[in-house]
C-alpha cells in the first residue's frame, strides 16, 4: 500500500539505496535520485518515465508524473518491481 503523505524531497536525506537500477539486459533502467525523483529509460528510449519516490525500510514506493503509482521492494541487493528484477550498475 502507498503512503497518502510523505515529507518533501527536500528533508530528506539520501537513500543508499539512490542510483542506478538496471535489468540483466540493460533494457530498463531506473535512476533514483538523491532529490527524490526518478527517471525510467526503457531500451533507446531514455526518460520514458519520471516522478518522484519514497523508500521506507526495503519497500519503495513510485508516484509517476501522469499519475500512475507502483512499488517494489530491494531483496538482498536486488529491487523487485513490477515483476522485474534490477540491480544496482556499478
Amino acid at each position: 500500500m502507498i503512503p497518502k503523505q510523505v515529507a518533501p524531497a527536500d528533508q530528506r536525506q539520501p537513500h543508499p539505496y539512490v542510483g542506478m537500477w538496471v535489468t540483466a539486459d540493460g533494457h530498463i533502467r531506473h535512476n533514483l535520485l538523491p532529490n527524490g525523483r526518478y527517471d525510467e529509460a526503457r531500451g533507446n528510449r531514455e526518460s520514458a518515465y519520471r516522478g518522484r519516490y519514497e523508500v521506507q525500510g526495503d519497500d519503495i514506493f513510485y508516484w509517476d508524473d501522469t499519475g500512475f503509482t507502483a512499488d517494489g521492494k530491494f531483496v538482498e541487493g536486488v529491487l523487485h518491481h513490477a515483476g522485474m528484477n534490477l540491480y544496482r550498475k556499478k
